[in-house]
């Protein structure tokens, strides 16, 4: 764990800058903020017209003059002006009032796991930008074990799997920290992207970018179990004319599609299982991967997890949450670490 779990109960408020949504949690009355991580700006005058939903919705739909910005990227803030623009908005006035009357406001935030010191940087100036006096960095990895229920204080095995839309964090977990883990640049986003790039090949069909989820019009039904609907309707534009056009796609191609870059979420489970140490490999036959994130609900991503590697696959039951959650448990001091009584001499 990046910090002790004694300064993170001094912290009055935890935020998750995530590549899809931004959630907020504040000491006592919990979950406040969960909205997509979207600004929309007016190029002209430099105002902030809307942020979260309403400005995900102007994706693609807005004339020349508005900018629709993603002030986070990966889980790293790569517009820190932007996103407190964006966090103050979506807090509101009236909670922003009431953090202001802390005399000495701390904050936590989680980080993806080894991410480079300037993108922890960029999260510590985002919120040194709102007013927080001192922040506390938590790994993404730990901050969603302990949401998603796992025993990470324990001398036991955890593997967790972080599904995100931009990457996916997989680690072992032991006695509070990470014992391996590992981090892709594969999630949800490259999935959508995989099913679009093969409509537009084998199809010459473009989907709209952000009014219609691609996966979850290919992947209706059972999506990548083979008990799924053999035929999926899709609508679109077409290439060549421009004009609406509804084709008949063929799910085992989509399915096909879709496996191409979930292969390199499955080398990455075996590689942290080899670097993992034995016993705790061991561990992880009983307790098996525990996953979360949003990226987690893919139909079917479970069972091809539990096929090639052997082990029982779970998903958190809110698995979206769970990080915000746990970091949340942290500060309400809901976690314990485990206290060993000293050896009588």
């Amino acid at each position: 764990m990046t910090v002790s779990l004694e300064q993170l109960r001094r912290c009055h408020v935890a935020v998750d800058l995530g590549a899809a949504r931004t959630r907020v949690y504040v000491k006592g009355p919990g979950l406040v903020v969960d909205e997509p991580s979207v600004a929309a700006v007016n190029t002209r005058t430099g105002s902030l017209i809307a942020v979260g939903a309403l400005a995900e919705q102007m994706t693609g739909r807005t004339p020349d003059y508005i900018r629709v910005a993603r002030p986070v990227s990966g889980g790293t803030v790569v517009d820190i002006e932007m996103a407190q623009r964006m966090l103050r908005h979506l807090l509101g006035e009236k909670l922003r009032r009431q953090l202001r009357r802390k005399p000495w406001l701390r904050a936590a935030a989680c980080t993806p796991h080894d991410s480079d010191p300037l993108a922890r940087r960029a999260t510590v100036e985002t919120l040194v930008g709102l007013g927080a006096r001192r922040v506390e960095l938590v790994d993404t990895l730990v901050a969603a074990a302990v949401g998603s229920g796992l025993p990470v204080e324990q001398p036991t095995a955890t593997m967790i799997m972080v599904c995100g839309a931009a990457t996916t964090q997989i680690a072992v977990l032991s006695l509070g920290s990470i014992v391996t883990a590992v981090r892709l640049p594969v999630g949800g986003d490259a999935i959508d992207h995989a099913v679009i790039q093969h409509l537009r090949q084998h199809h010459e069909l473009m989907l709209p970018s952000q009014s219609v989820r691609p996966l979850q019009l290919a992947l209706h039904g059972n999506g990548l179990t083979t008990q799924g609907p053999s035929v999926t309707e899709i609508h679109g534009r077409d290439v060549a004319t421009g004009l609406a056009r509804s084709v008949e796609v063929d799910t085992a191609a989509i399915r096909q599609a879709i496996h191409r870059p979930l292969t390199a979420v499955l080398d990455g489970v075996g590689k942290v299982l080899r670097d993992c140490p034995p016993d705790l490999v061991a561990d992880l036959a009983d307790c098996g991967i525990m996953m979360v994130g949003g990226s987690a609900l893919l139909p079917g991503l479970d069972r091809m997890l539990r096929d090639a590697t052997g082990v029982p696959v779970h998903i958190a039951e809110r698995p979206d949450t769970c990080a915000i959650l746990g970091l949340g448990a942290m500060l309400e001091g809901e976690i314990s670490p485990l206290v060993l009584d000293p050896l009588a001499s």
